[in-house]
């Protein structure tokens, strides 16, 4: 067997040859691939798969995701140098950039920065046609905005540690959670 010489190495896959290789095996989970990363700065190389879904991802599921991603690209396979494989949900430090990311992340608390300069921070409730509804503290009291996508800058999850008000949950459309559901 000869070896190749470094210079004719087919390297890594692309991004998008890993999107096109695993759309369907996540979707069959019922997930997406929503980013794909190849650094090759570290040694070895690492490949990260960013998945998500309208249902949370837990620790199996990102497990059987990581054996079906390893199995789809070990399978397609051309050479490529070795490399490590993580699949990792989007976590909350990842900016919300689609609409379906606000969608997913309705009932959740986040800081918004508009086109205009200025900052709005409210929970996320109906998300459709463009738009986002942000549940925001008015006054005394809570009212629903509605935001542009469009013109939406950046918008991060804030993580929250104690339970949000009834109210700013129902205006929101969401219920909270029983005693039974919250793990009580």
């Amino acid at each position: 067997m000869t070896e190749r010489p470094p210079s004719s190495s087919p390297g890594l896959p692309t991004p998008e040859q890993v999107i096109e290789l695993l759309a369907d095996e996540f979707a069959c989970s019922g997930y997406e691939v929503d980013d794909v990363a190849v650094d090759t700065r570290t040694r070895p190389p690492r490949i990260t798969v960013v998945a998500d879904g309208d249902t949370p991802l837990d620790l199996e599921t990102v497990s059987e995701l990581s054996r079906s991603a390893s199995a789809a690209l070990d399978a397609a396979d051309a050479g490529w140098d070795p490399y490590v494989l993580e699949v990792s949900s989007r976590g909350v430090d990842r900016p919300l950039t689609a609409e379906r990311h606000f969608r997913r992340a309705r009932g959740r608390r986040i800081e918004v920065s508009l086109a205009d300069g200025d900052t709005v921070t409210g929970r996320v409730g109906e998300t459709g046609a463009g738009t986002v509804d942000l549940v925001v503290r008015s006054g005394g009291d809570w009212k629903v905005r509605r935001l542009r996508l469009n013109e939406i800058r950046k918008a991060v999850v804030q993580v929250e540690f104690s339970a949000p008000p009834a109210r700013e949950l129902e205006l929101a459309g969401v219920a909270r959670p029983t005693p039974t559901e919250a793990g009580a």
